[in-house]
């Protein structure tokens, strides 16, 4: 069974997908790394790849799916190009946090964990970034902008056109 991920029916993605399952095939505890190597092959775990892992790691696809959902690592769906996390922790959500998030929302038409139709922005609501000093704060890949205003949004996602 290939995966038709948007090209020919054997990809390089398909290949690289059967190279790394043969081999991890007979190891013990090789799912979380085919399942890492998967995503990283692909940008996310298409539900005919989470059917080819189970079929070759001898696993139920019920089990393979239950790890892809416990972990916020892996992604059922396509994302962005660029990720956006948006910090709703206590300093960002008191200096106004979610009216940064709201904003993102409406400028890019989407929700919670949503990939905008050109692919180029994933967004995410996080409980934490670590930059409370900054607060409110948003991380655009591993780039970090803090104090912000709605208004500063525009500027800071034309830049990554």
């Amino acid at each position: 069974m290939n995966c038709n991920c948007g090209g020919t029916a054997e990809s390089t993605k398909d290949a690289a997908l059967a190279t790394m399952l043969a081999e991890y095939r007979e190891k013990p505890g090789a799912l979380i790394p085919v399942l890492q190597g998967a995503q990283a092959i692909y940008g996310y775990l298409p539900e005919t790849v989470l059917a080819q892992i189970a079929a070759a790691l001898h696993l139920p696809l019920s089990h393979v799916f239950g790890v892809v959902t416990f972990y916020t690592q892996f992604h059922l769906q396509p994302r962005g190009r660029h990720i956006i996390r948006v910090c709703l922790g206590t300093a960002c959500h008191v200096r106004g946090g979610a009216a940064i998030f709201t904003a993102l929302q409406q400028h890019l038409d989407v929700n919670d964990g949503e990939t905008t139709e050109d692919q180029r922005f994933t967004l995410e609501s996080v409980a934490c970034i670590g930059a409370c000093g900054l607060a409110p704060v948003i991380t655009i890949n591993d780039d970090t902008f803090g104090r912000l205003t709605p208004e500063q949004l525009p500027e800071i996602l034309a830049r990554y056109a």
